[in-house]
């Protein structure tokens, strides 16, 4: 409180204590009580006192002029936050608040000028962009914990309006190391299927190793569950008695499924979410995106600047060095992938699966397409791989008593004979 003396005392007020004490009429402890100052700025107080009786005052001086940030800034502060506001009001829009640090960013790439996210901040709230803080739902007591690299991967797929001059919503697919929270995968896609998240998979088996376990959610893509998921069947099956497309490849690939019971249990990966989805939104909206792949060239950046430069609050690391770390002292559960036999392709891992019986012409039928075989016995199955290369154009490998016996390249109008 001593340095707001004058606001609770006139000048005036202040000389006669003075006074009192230069005179003997009152003690400097009482002085200081009233004051409610210590010895030393008592003896500052005197001492200017002394030395200026008629000018002294204990009005606080301002030692410079208040900073201002120029007039060009502030236009672009207020600039920036416009472009927000409007997203915010725009239901279908997974914005909800501000993003001052974002605007922080963009004055430096876009103007090259600086502001502090405070005085930003200030702004917002001066000018009507401020929102205040949503309340947070209740944590979820199911975390799961790792302590080294490909432990555990946590994968999911987040639908929205990520560029909203496009008018159209794709699906974000993304991989996640747990331990180090590096962005391991990151992709747009029209449309979610079964075989963009094996496509997600094999990016991350070819590129890192094979992981000991998968983290996703009970997506039917993910997981047969019983009473939801019969439709795709001619016959009940209990819960994981089936296992869906995404689920064989796992399989093959010797990683362990995990699923989680609650969307509140894949916390760590919607925060990792949460800051793509915010910075791509609003990149895209200022670049006017209307293309898939404009957007992706924005995620690509993100995603980089996410695992190479971020600092994950959590871990107070940045993620790749994290995850380097643990390579480097051993505490990685990636293993080295390498295609299980008797399979010699990668087409025939990461692949869509299906069997058909052999009929009494050495033939099989899939969709109107015959296919003649050889070597292989009537009434036997044959399993089928088929690896998308292209929209409608497909890579068939057929598969019998464990020897790839023909392999047929071709395009086929809405072919996909399997539950996709």
């Amino acid at each position: 409180m001593a340095s707001q003396i004058h606001k609770r005392f006139t000048n005036d007020q202040v000389k006669e204590l003075l006074e009192k004490y230069l005179n003997k009429e009152i003690e400097r402890k009482y002085i200081e009580q009233i004051l409610s100052i210590e010895k030393a700025r008592f003896f500052r107080i005197l001492a200017a006192y002394r030395k200026h009786p008629e000018e002294f005052s204990v009005e606080y001086k301002r030692s410079s002029q208040a900073k201002r940030i120029a007039e060009e800034v502030q236009n672009n502060i207020i600039k920036e936050l416009t472009i927000d506001k409007k997203a915010i009001q725009n239901k279908d829009i997974p914005l909800y608040r501000y993003n001052y640090s974002y605007v922080q960013r963009q004055l430096e790439d876009n103007y090259g000028q600086t502001a502090a996210v405070s005085t930003i901040i200030n702004y917002a709230k001066a000018n009507g962009f401020y929102l205040p803080k949503r309340s947070k739902p209740k944590a979820h007591d199911r975390e799961v914990l790792t302590t080294h690299a490909g432990e555990l991967i946590q994968h999911d797929a987040s639908y929205h309006l990520w560029a909203p001059d496009s008018g159209v919503k794709w699906t974000l697919i993304t991989s996640l190391d747990d331990y180090s929270r590096l962005l391991l995968y990151a992709q747009l896609v029209k449309q979610e299927s079964s075989w963009s998240h094996i496509q997600a998979l094999q990016s991350v088996v070819v590129k890192y190793g094979t992981p000991l376990s998968y983290y996703t959610d009970c997506h039917s893509i993910f997981r047969y569950v019983r009473g939801r998921d019969q439709r795709h069947y001619s016959f009940e099956k209990f819960t994981d008695d089936v296992d869906p497309q995404w689920k064989m490849v796992i399989k093959d690939c010797n990683i362990k499924p995990i699923y989680a019971l609650s969307p509140q249990a894949k916390g760590k990966i919607e925060r990792p979410y949460g800051w793509l989805q915010d910075h791509l939104i609003r990149t895209c909206i200022r670049e006017n995106v209307t293309d898939i792949n404009h957007a992706q060239r924005i995620l690509n950046y993100e995603r980089d600047r996410y695992n190479y430069k971020q600092f994950h609050s959590t871990t107070k690391e940045i993620p790749n060095r994290r995850f380097n770390s643990a390579l480097k002292t051993r505490k990685s559960l990636f293993r080295s992938w390498s295609i299980p036999k008797p399979f010699i392709s990668l087409k025939d891992i990461f692949a869509l699966r299906t069997s058909r019986f052999v009929d009494n012409y050495h033939s099989v039928t899939i969709k109107n397409l015959h296919i003649k075989l050889t070597n292989v016995e009537p009434r036997y199955p044959v399993d089928i791989r088929v690896y998308i290369l292209a929209p409608d154009f497909y890579e068939l490998r057929f598969w019998y008593n464990s020897k790839l016996i023909k392999v047929i390249r071709q395009k086929i109008i809405d072919f996909l004979p399997v539950h996709f």
